[in-house]
């Protein structure tokens, strides 16, 4: 059975949980005019350059994000509250990005954005969703930890407590990948300093 235009866009929409990206359609053999023919036929909302979202779909600010810029990776306070290591929503989204990458654009946006060395940009790099569902690349919890003793002297103490206690007290944690990683950025005798205390 050949779909039509229509039924392929739907059939995009559907499984981007509502989002169509100009990039996937044109991938598809489908022309821009047609797509801004359906956009406008299904009401679509343009919620950013090369995104759209059908009319009943709830605007997911983090996986906008990460549909426009595909090199991002969500870190330090929005990485622990998506692992749910933080108690209320930061109030400014970060996101790290390779050393060297532009990220003019984002810091414009109110982004708060971090640059990592080539060697450590990839380094813990999972998916996880966001309270919309979405898949989005951020940080596993063992490297937003990491990050978090990093920047600890400019981090509320709150936060940096609620996070080491959530994520010691998590049947997910993993206590050895923690110390690999915190030997890595060199900062394993301080990390094994607190987390004894906290086991």
């Amino acid at each position: 059975m050949i779909l039509s235009k229509m039924e392929l866009l739907d059939q995009l929409v559907a499984a981007g949980n509502g989002y169509l990206r100009t990039a996937d359609v044109v991938a598809n053999g489908i022309s821009k005019m047609t797509l801004a023919e359906y956009a406008a036929k299904r009401n679509m909302e343009r919620v950013a350059q090369g995104v759209y979202l059908s009319e009943d779909g709830w605007a997911d600010a983090l996986y906008i994000l990460h549909l426009t810029n595909s090199r991002i990776v969500f870190s330090h306070e929005t990485a622990l509250l998506l692992h749910g290591l933080m108690e209320r929503e930061p109030t400014q989204i970060s996101v790290t990005v390779p050393a060297g990458y532009n990220a003019t654009h984002l810091r414009r946006k109110g982004i708060r954005v971090y640059q990592a060395k080539p060697e450590f940009a990839a380094l813990g790099v999972t998916e996880v969703q966001t309270s919309f569902g979405n898949p989005v690349p951020t940080y596993d919890m063992e490297r937003s930890i990491c990050d978090l003793f990093r920047r600890k002297d400019e981090t509320d103490v709150q936060v940096f407590q609620f996070a080491l206690k959530e994520y010691m007290a998590s049947d997910k944690k993993n206590l050895h990948r923690l110390m690999h990683y915190a030997r890595m950025f060199h900062i394993e005798p301080q990390m094994r300093t607190y987390t004894e205390v906290l086991l």
